[in-house]
């Protein structure tokens, strides 16, 4: 086993850009950090279960062979092990089949092989809830994931892997993806930063298309983190058929951008249910920080169709099934319910009774959201909410009953009630870790962006960065 003195462990809580930075400098060798990273993953993981494939061997042979010098040179990451394959890697999505069947990718999706260009050193695949369904992971194929915060409470989902392993100082940044609140839910629940960007910003090809509700990043510990991530992999792919408005700069440059007199929007509460009261405080207290920056907030937030939560369900069913289809055709056979979670299994059941009819009312629906939300930002700059409607959930407290799984939704719903209505209008949005409860658990506020206004999104978080300091707080692990 690598051991690591208490200087290498202290850069391993350094962000990405740093960590760069003294490798750029010579100060430290892409191996030195790669080696202290790996021995934090044999030390803590133990308990937080976030990193499920570990390719240490390979990536030290890679680093000794010499990484691509893009501006990222020999800092550690982690993949996401849900649709970012890499090459000869396992691709097993937290799906108990693609595991039995050893599963692994044959190349690089085209977003991971922007991650490799840019220089980093892979040094593994993180835990995901089965085809990234749910808003915690804990999936059967691989068990829970911990929060670092409190090993008895979830990381979140479906990112949970990697938000577990960056806020435990395993890496500084790791990949993740928001189909529902996939990025923003377990960046607040681990004190993280999850930039959403706006759908076709990242391609997601080449197997996948960018009309699909899923969104591709990272999420990390600072704002210029998520800044240079997003200059190193954004952009359209061959064939690509949705396409973001380019940035007008790169998004680093926004950073140094201090905008006033911003127009904000803010909610603090949720038609459908109780929020949690440390929930209503973290989203209180920014809009008065934002207010001492000298924006504008009112309360003032665009109302969202009750229809709309089950219209989403039919396309996040659909999608259930799109999974299991493309997962049936990998091993040549058809899935079983013994193949798949009960969620899943109700879910493609679900998805297989819908008409074509039913599915395009779905489709119309998201686009009647995407026009109506559009009237509010023709007067606003900016929507100010609570990331979660709850605290982080207890570790199987969220977990589908197998006689009736689908019953469940309900608290699910309850707990994201302001994230997946931003994947069906494709606007670009971030989770900002601005608020602990007194039990010690983060408590993320969310913000959101016309459509294409990623830069508006980064100065302003920027600003919030700034005024308000998160980078010093670790969890006790």
């Amino acid at each position: 086993m690598i051991t690591m003195t208490a200087d290498m462990q202290e850069l391993l809580w350094l962000d990405a850009t740093a960590q760069a930075k003294l490798i750029a400098d010579k100060q430290v060798s892409p191996r030195e950090l790669a080696e202290a990273a790996i021995a934090r993953v044999e030390a803590v993981d133990g308990r937080v279960n976030a990193v499920i494939h570990r390719r240490f061997e390979k990536v030290l042979a890679e680093i000794d062979a010499g990484l691509p010098l893009g501006p990222f040179h020999g800092v550690p990451f982690l993949i996401k092990d849900l649709n970012a394959e890499s090459a000869g890697d396992p691709a097993h999505q937290g799906n108990a089949a693609l595991k039995a069947a050893g599963w692994t990718a044959s190349a690089d999706s085209w977003l991971v092989a922007r991650y490799r260009q840019a220089g980093f050193a892979f040094l593994g695949r993180t835990n995901t809830p089965e085809f990234g369904i749910l808003p915690i992971t804990e999936p059967h194929a691989y068990g829970p994931t911990r929060n670092p915060y409190d090993l008895t409470h979830s990381p979140g989902g479906s990112s949970g892997g990697s938000a577990a392993a960056v806020a435990a100082g395993m890496v500084a940044v790791a990949h993740a993806s928001d189909g529902g609140g996939s990025i923003r839910i377990p960046s607040s629940m681990c004190g993280l930063v999850g930039l959403k960007p706006s759908r076709g910003r990242m391609t997601l090809g080449p197997w996948r298309d960018e009309s699909d509700l899923s969104v591709h990043h990272v999420v990390c510990r600072s704002v210029r983190d998520t800044a240079a991530l997003l200059d190193v992999s954004q952009g359209p792919g061959l064939g690509d058929m949705v396409i973001a408005p380019p940035p007008l700069r790169s998004y680093l440059d926004e950073l140094r951008v201090n905008p006033k007199g911003l127009r904000i929007g803010m909610t603090d509460t949720n038609p459908s249910a109780p929020l949690h009261p440390d929930c209503v405080t973290a989203v209180r207290v920014a809009a008065a920080l934002l207010e001492s920056l000298g924006h504008h907030v009112g309360h003032e937030a665009p109302q969202v169709d009750p229809e709309m939560a089950r219209r989403f369900m039919v396309r996040w069913a659909v999608k259930a099934k799109l999974s299991t289809d493309s997962v049936s055709r990998q091993l040549g056979r058809e899935l079983t319910s013994q193949d798949v979670e009960p969620l899943t299994w109700a879910m493609t059941q679900a998805a297989a009774s819908f008409s074509a009819l039913q599915y395009a009312d779905a489709l119309d629906a998201g686009v009647s959201l995407t026009r109506h939300l559009g009237a509010f930002w023709a007067d606003h700059d900016l929507l100010l909410t609570p990331t979660l409607g709850g605290l982080p959930p207890r570790v199987g407290e969220l977990d589908p009953p197998q006689d009736d799984p689908m019953s469940g939704q309900r608290a699910v719903a309850e707990l994201v009630p302001f994230t997946p209505q931003f994947n069906v209008t494709g606007q670009p949005a971030i989770s900002l870790p601005l608020h602990v409860s007194p039990t010690g658990l983060p408590v993320g506020v969310q913000l959101v962006a016309a459509y294409g206004r990623e830069d508006l999104l980064i100065q302003v978080a920027a600003q919030l960065e700034q005024a308000a300091p998160w980078a010093t707080r670790r969890p006790s692990l």
